[in-house]
């Protein structure tokens, strides 16, 4: 098996330096052309939920992508490629060549989605060689310090918090049209339809960097639900009996009209020939099989599933000056965990020494390489706390797949994975069982580590937690404060680390900030009769009642460096519930807990599209 199962990362010491690609990718004699002599610029664009069959080029005779499906003739496709079955995940694996339960990232919340400190990211290797950096759309590996992509490697971030738009740590109201996002650690307002919006700011980066090498990550939400769309993407799909939903095939026909401007102002701007242009998609679709509507691409299962729908998707790289070859097509298996290595590669990057669990591809992109070693790949969708082994998972090599070390399918004669035929392939079934065990022996010893949000830092004066990054705990019986209805409460807490021994104080709240409510107001949501508020922290341990129309309780704290937990409590006489908010600081200033205190916009219902009572709180995805 290629893949090196080793948790060992080796760093050493070493000063990064920008490389010319024309001493990293020396071209083949079967190449007619000069070795570059300027670093290429690389583009990123990933998809949201967004599945294989959720294309024109890929037979979905409803769907319209002419921009997509030109690109697919202009550039090689990836059309063995592999992803996790669902999105931080798939994110974590492509920002580092290392498989998403090594790194920490095996869910979407509860704290496992937050790429772990150690990583070293794609960010992080193309600015140490030089690049600018920058990042537009959709993060999900974290959104507090230092988990943010501004403390990941990207130099310029425009982008929304959580793993969709609306959800509890985005900003209060987005419903992606005009709604506010953060622009390198602050909060803006912006105009216009969310992708049109991550396209806009990417372009922008790049003809601001069009004159040194950039690396622009283009990383959407759409169409990732809520399927919300301008109404002139969805209009052309309504009353077709082909489609699964209209707003959800709006949005991607949205995204291919937006791809279309991308190329163009590349082209204009000059850098189109020496662009890594790669397109992709996170994961299984979501929406694009509904009630029998849709197009599978003859593939069984949607996201968040280990059959074959559910994890391969397709990958377009496009590189001019490179010689990628047009219309190409490699049906050999690869990953996201192959995408770092081989840029690494092609451009002539110095790296850390990282053990990655990807490989280069080059050997497949310039030759057919009919002696590329077989090898087994492995994808999950754990999607708990803690994981179990072979939940979701599916061993793949060459054209079997092994799933949930149960079932064996042979792809090639059944793309349906409709038969298993464990029973007449003992001997793969048990090859493939014993490649997942490698895996499991190797990427489960750290399934215990916890990556905790830092408080105390400089780099971030005030952290903002949400029900987003909430652990639960089951109280124990003589815990008598804490049970309700006589039953054993379960408790919610922030897995928290203290920087620096010091005075805190913490904010907490029902609302966000900019919400601007009280904690028992039921303007967006049904109103409470919470009568305490419970701080628990280190070794303080408080109760204070809350104030009549408070939209806030903050307490002052002193705590110890180290790792601990945040486990507040609002408390009523007929329920007890952790805040959905907290607020920290180490520096507080008169106001600070306040929206002006914090820099952030008071949310005005005006915005946006959708009323203001149907917003609501999704920790779900």
């Amino acid at each position: 098996m290629m893949n090196k199962y080793s948790l060992r990362i080796v760093f050493t010491a070493f000063t990064l330096l920008l490389l010319s690609c024309g001493g990293g990718h020396q071209k083949k004699e079967t190449h007619d052309s000069e070795p570059l002599k300027k670093s290429p610029n690389v583009v990123i664009v990933v998809t949201d939920d967004q599945g294989y069959g959720d294309f024109g080029f890929t037979g979905n005779p409803a769907i319209n992508t002419p921009t997509i499906d030109q690109l697919s003739k202009e550039g090689t496709l990836l059309n063995n490629f592999h992803v996790d079955p669902t999105c931080a995940p798939t994110r974590a694996a492509l920002m580092t060549g290392r498989y998403s339960d090594r790194v920490g990232v095996w869910h979407t919340v509860q704290g496992r989605n937050m790429l772990r400190k150690r990583e070293t990211t794609m960010a992080d290797v193309f600015g140490a060689n030089g690049y600018a950096t920058g990042l537009f759309g959709k993060w999900h590996l974290g959104d507090c310090y230092p988990y943010r992509p501004e403390d990941r490697g990207f130099q310029h971030t425009v982008y929304h918090k959580a793993g969709g738009v609306g959800q509890a740590p985005d900003y209060w109201g987005n419903d992606y049209f005009d709604d506010t996002y953060i622009v390198n650690g602050k909060h803006q307002r912006f105009e216009g339809f969310c992708t049109d919006v991550w396209f806009n700011e990417g372009m922008n980066f790049i003809k601001d960097n069009k004159d040194k090498p950039f690396f622009a990550y283009i990383s959407l939400n759409a169409p990732h639900i809520p399927l919300y769309c301008p109404e002139e993407y969805v209009t052309p799909y309504k009353d077709d009996p082909r489609v699964s939903s209209p707003e959800f095939y709006g949005m991607i026909t949205n995204i291919d009209d937006n791809l279309a401007r991308l190329m163009e102002m590349l082209e204009t701007e000059g850098v189109a020939d020496n662009t890594i242009l790669v397109f992709m998609t996170d994961n299984g679709t979501a929406s694009g099989i509904i009630d029998g509507r849709g197009y599978d691409a003859g593939m069984r299962g949607k996201k968040n599933s280990e059959y074959e729908g559910g994890h391969r998707v397709p990958f377009i790289i496009r590189w001019p000056d490179g010689n990628i070859e047009e219309g190409k097509s490699i049906e050999d298996l690869t990953a996201h965990i192959d995408i770092l290595p081989t840029l690494v590669d092609l451009c002539g990057l110095k790296a850390p020494e990282t053990e990655y669990d990807g490989s280069s591809i080059r050997e497949l992109l310039y030759s057919e390489a009919s002696e590329w070693p077989k090898r087994s790949l492995v994808v999950e969708s754990q999607r708990v706390v803690d994981p179990i082994k072979w939940r979701k998972s599916v061993v793949m090599y060459d054209r079997w797949r092994l799933v949930n070390g149960e079932e064996l399918f042979q792809l090639d004669k059944d793309p349906k994975q409709s038969i298993d035929i464990a029973e007449e392939n003992p001997e793969v079934f048990e090859q493939l069982r014993g490649e997942y065990n490698k895996f499991w022996d190797d990427v489960s010893r750290e399934h215990d580590l916890t990556s905790y949000m830092v408080i105390g830092s400089d780099r971030s004066p005030i952290v903002s937690l949400s029900s987003h990054d909430w652990l639960i705990d089951r109280l124990p019986p003589w815990n008598q404060g804490h049970i309700i209805n006589g039953e054993v409460a379960e408790e919610s807490f922030w897995a928290i680390e203290v920087e620096y021994e010091g005075t805190y104080e913490i904010s907490l709240r029902r609302w966000p900030v900019e919400a601007d409510k009280g904690i028992n107001d039921g303007t967006y949501g049904k109103a409470f009769n919470y009568k305490k508020a419970l701080m628990r922290i280190g070794d303080f341990d408080k109760t204070v009642d809350i104030p009549e129309g408070a939209k806030e309780v903050t307490f002052k704290v002193d705590l110890k460096k180290g790792v601990t937990k945040l486990s507040p409590m609002f408390i009523g006489p007929d329920l007890t519930a952790t805040p959905y908010y907290a607020y920290v600081t180490h520096k507080p200033k008169p106001g600070w807990q306040t929206p002006e205190g914090m820099g952030i916009p008071v949310y005005d219902p005006s915005y946006g599209r959708v009323p203001p009572q149907k917003k609501q709180i999704n920790i779900s995805e």
